[in-house]
């Protein structure tokens, strides 16, 4: 996946005098004491980041916090005060009008804003065609190409409909439709669902990540909700004072948060909604092979002092799971037996999880097990760890961080 926006010690100051109190900002002096000796207001400093091709990055923070700002400054609806803005290999500050026009047409999909910013005298059609009608495209394709993404985004019917007709929610798929029609490679959302209430809001984010699915979208997504940032983000950046803070996915945030300010910040959140069994799972020690004999298994097993193990193909397929004690009294009794075969009744079935299942439902997995660690697979189920009761209950504290170089043994379960 390679990067679509990089940003470089960007810096936003508002005010007449930018420049001196950028050198002020360098020398470290504070947002406020700039504002109080300089008159001059810090939006953002020193920012640096990357969003991925196809990804939802998101800018979270409080009001203040410069989230918004920044936003509008990687298409220049503000003027950076210094830095860079690469976009697709072009460094955005650097163009003429003339050219940031013709770049912005072709490279974003425009802005879906908190109050929807739909026009009151067009009907739903001739809203979602309105950014194609500033393309230049002609009246019959712009028609044709509104249409698909009206019924993209669960319009079909409403063409003919003004806003006043249309439910907040509606409202707010008319902006999304309108911002998608132009099929450019960008997509800027600040606050977009902020106006709705709770459940229409939910099925918005729902319907984003399922439009995300099929469009794959570069999606720059700005918001204040915690809840709404790890819902929706592949990335989150968490601002603060016109600074980033911290970035990265939702499980690194929670569990690796980079100062008080952000660990204080997700305190409240619901761990096992975010977490998944990826973040959780401990490495696999040892494993049994198919072809494997049950006295090879068994010395697997007591080197380990494990009380089972699980047992895959030479691929890593999971294809069960060998208890000890049934093994060991299977070979008790065949012990005269010199080339003893393994006994396929012996392996049960494995209880198993996909890795980017959330923990909450990890945990429902866990309890109805009757033995045995989940083993945590991925798409192909290929075996790629395991999860036990320590590691759950541990992801449950408060305290609690990855340390991938630095786990037990996962299978000695209690």
């Amino acid at each position: 996946m390679s990067e679509i926006i990089t940003v470089r010690n960007l810096f936003k100051i508002f005010g007449d005098n930018p420049k001196k109190a950028l050198q002020a900002l360098k020398e470290g002096k504070s947002k406020d004491e700039i504002l109080r000796e300089h008159k001059q207001i810090v939006g953002v400093r020193d920012i640096n980041f990357s969003v991925q091709e196809g990804e939802i990055f998101v800018l979270m923070g409080l009001s203040g916090s410069g989230k918004s700002t920044l936003q509008r400054l990687i298409n220049r609806l503000h003027e950076p005060t210094s830095g860079e803005i690469v976009i697709n290999g072009t460094d955005v500050v650097k163009l003429n009008q003339n050219d940031l026009r013709e770049f912005r047409r072709k490279n974003f999909c425009g802005m879906v804003f908190q109050n929807f910013a739909i026009l009151p005298h067009r009907n739903v059609l001739g809203n979602v065609e309105f950014g194609l009608e500033l393309q230049g495209v002609e009246k019959e394709e712009r028609q044709e190409k509104a249409r698909k993404i009206i019924k993209l985004v669960g319009l079909e019917g409403n063409e003919d409909n003004y806003p006043s007709q249309l439910s907040g929610g509606m409202q707010q798929r008319v902006g999304l439709a309108r911002g998608l029609a132009v099929d450019a490679d960008i997509l800027l959302m600040d606050e977009a669902f902020s106006a709705l209430d709770p459940l229409i809001r939910r099925q918005m984010q729902d319907e984003l990540l399922e439009l995300q699915a099929r469009m794959k979208k570069t999606i720059l997504f700005v918001t204040h909700d915690l809840d709404e940032a790890f819902r929706l983000g592949d990335r989150i950046a968490i601002m603060k004072d016109g600074l980033i803070v911290q970035v990265g996915t939702a499980e690194e945030i929670i569990s690796r948060p980079a100062d008080e300010y952000v660990r204080t910040f997700v305190e409240d959140m619901d761990r096992s909604a975010v977490l998944t069994a990826r973040t959780i799972m401990l490495p696999v020690k040892e494993r049994a092979f198919t072809g494997d004999g049950p006295r090879t298994i068994l010395r697997k097993i007591r080197r380990y002092g494990l009380s089972g193990i699980l047992v895959t193909d030479s691929k890593r397929h999971l294809k069960g799971y060998i208890l000890a004690k049934e093994l060991a009294d299977y070979i008790d009794r065949n012990k005269q037996v010199e080339d003893l075969k393994m006994d396929q009744s012996l392996v049960r079935d494995a209880a198993y999880v996909d890795r980017d299942m959330p923990l909450n439902e990890v945990i429902n997995v866990y309890q109805e097990a009757d033995y045995g660690p989940i083993a945590v697979v991925d798409s192909d189920q290929r075996l790629e760890g395991v999860i036990v009761r320590g590691a759950i209950i541990a992801a449950l504290s408060e305290g609690y961080e990855i340390q991938p170089n630095d786990q037990p043994d996962p299978q000695k379960e209690e």
